[in-house]
């Protein structure tokens, strides 16, 4: 699937995401501020603006100004959430539903994710329970919300026990990259979402690999046509997964690339040491090293992935003070792990993952 140029506005592109539930993603520099682009997806009066404390005094009134312009009827309201990943529980769910109700939206209601990865889950769960699911629109600000989560519809809240054991399948009615928002992004955020845009070259596409080898540079100044294009490329391949595999069922946990090590890592140091594109990292990394150790591949390809991950400035060891066997468990209780044991996304190479069951323990405990 090739992404697209032009549309209503200049120097955006789009990729469709196909399936039961089409949708289209708008990636380019002023993508949510196409007020006209936004209220097509509001098919009622009542917009739900979801955003968080460092997003919100940024971009959320832009937002507003642009749907209201556009459609002067619209009734909206912001509810703002702390920022980060400790936002993202049950409880502060039922305060954004309780608030819903208090707004008396209905079922045509719009809700808005306007943020990272954490306001994209927990807003899209949100939209998913409403009066059994209402319109969702979302609007990613960081870089691996907008190559990751904010693409394919999996909404979740997480648990003490685990990451994401609590959610639904709820794809949204559009999504608007606007790419003009990574300018304010923090360096530490922006590398994050460069380990999930070196995921879909590890997993699918040696091509992007070697393209991404050569562009670390232009990435890390944040080049407006790399960015859009590693993007839109990450996307691609994103959309052509899901819409095969809406619902995870095959081919779709091959994006879980490094992410059994990672929400164990995640949930391990309680969702304060790394954050979830670091813990990718290196969950991508140790993934690579067990494939070597099962003799599924060469090491020298682990060795590559890890210097290129590092050259981006990403973690590529698992952090000190973390019990391997400690991680295991966690892995045990993850929902990515089979009834009949551990379950990864291995590879055979660069560009050739495949889903593996039933792996040794020990051989796990070996490369932690």
């Amino acid at each position: 699937m090739a992404a697209q140029r032009g549309g209503g506005m200049s120097g955006i592109r789009y990729v469709d995401v196909g399936g039961a539930q089409p949708y289209r993603i708008a990636i380019g520099d002023g993508a949510s501020c196409d007020g006209a682009a936004l209220a097509a997806h509001v098919r009622g009066r009542h917009v739900f603006l979801v955003s968080d404390a460092h997003v919100a005094p940024l971009y959320a009134r832009q937002v507003v100004d642009a749907l209201q312009r556009a459609r002067p009827e619209i009734k909206c309201i912001v509810s703002c959430i702390p920022a980060g990943e400790s936002a993202k529980t049950l409880e502060r769910f039922g305060e954004l539903v309780r608030e819903l109700a208090d707004f008396g939206a209905t079922r045509d209601a719009c809700v808005i994710a306007l943020g990272g990865g954490v306001v994209g889950d927990l807003t899209g769960f949100v939209a998913a329970c409403w009066m059994r699911g209402v319109d969702c629109v979302q609007l990613p600000t960081t870089l691996l919300a907008m190559v990751d989560s904010s693409v394919g519809g999996k909404t979740a809240v997480d648990m003490p026990q685990g990451k994401n054991l609590v959610g639904a399948f709820h794809p949204p009615r559009a999504v608007f990259a606007d790419t003009a928002t990574l300018h304010t992004l923090p360096d530490r955020e922006l590398r994050a979402g460069l380990a999930e845009v070196v995921k879909y070259g590890a997993i699918r596409d040696a091509a992007f690999l070697d393209w991404l080898d050569a562009h670390v540079d232009a990435l890390l100044a944040r080049d407006a046509d790399a960015l859009a294009h590693a993007i839109a490329r990450s996307c691609e391949h994103k959309a052509e997964i899901t819409q095969r595999d809406p619902f995870e069922k095959g081919e779709r946990a091959l994006l879980n690339f490094g992410h059994t090590f990672a929400h164990a890592i995640e949930s391990e140091q309680g969702y304060g040491g790394l954050n979830h594109g670091e813990a990718v990292a290196v969950g991508m990394v140790r993934a690579a090293r067990l494939s070597a150790r099962l003799g599924m591949a060469d090491d020298a390809d682990a060795t590559r992935l890890e210097s290129l991950l590092a050259r981006f400035g990403l973690p590529v060891a698992v952090p000190g003070g973390l019990s391997a066997d400690a991680l295991v468990a966690r892995m045990r209780l993850d929902k990515k792990a089979a009834a009949g044991g551990l379950r990864f996304i291995l590879w055979r190479g660069i560009g050739a993952a495949e889903v593996v069951s039933d792996v040794d323990g020990a051989a796990v405990i070996s490369v932690l």
